[in-house]
C-alpha cells in the first residue's frame, strides 16, 4: 500500500524558506503574496488494510516526520499498486 504524507508548518511559525521562495518569485516578475513550503513523502508500506495504513503512517509522522511542536500532516491512501524500489525509483 502506498500512502502520501504531507507535512506544513503549523500557522504562525516562521517559514524563511517559503519568504525567500516569494520574494524571488516577485523578483521574477510574478505577482505572488506569498509561499508556503513543505514536504510531502510517499512511502510504500505493508498494512493489512486502508485503516492500518493511515494507523502506520500517523505512527510515522508522530516518531519521526513531522516535529509535533511545529508541524500539522495530513496521510492519504494513494491508489494503485505502484511499489517504490529499494533506490527509491517507481
Amino acid at each position: 500500500m502506498r500512502v502520501r504524507v504531507e507535512v506544513k508548518l503549523k500557522p504562525g511559525h516562521f517559514d524563511p524558506e517559503g519568504d525567500i521562495t516569494a520574494k524571488s518569485l516577485r523578483d521574477l516578475g510574478f505577482r505572488v503574496n506569498g509561499v508556503e513550503v513543505g514536504k510531502v513523502y510517499t512511502v510504500d508500506l505493508e498494512a493489512k488494510d486502508e485503516e492500518e495504513g493511515v494507523r502506520l503512517a500517523k505512527d510515522m509522522c508522530r516518531k519521526l516526520l513531522a516535529n509535533p511542536t511545529k508541524d500539522n500532516f495530513t496521510v492519504e491512501v494513494l491508489p494503485g499498486e505502484e511499489r517504490i524500489t529499494k533506490k527509491g525509483k517507481r
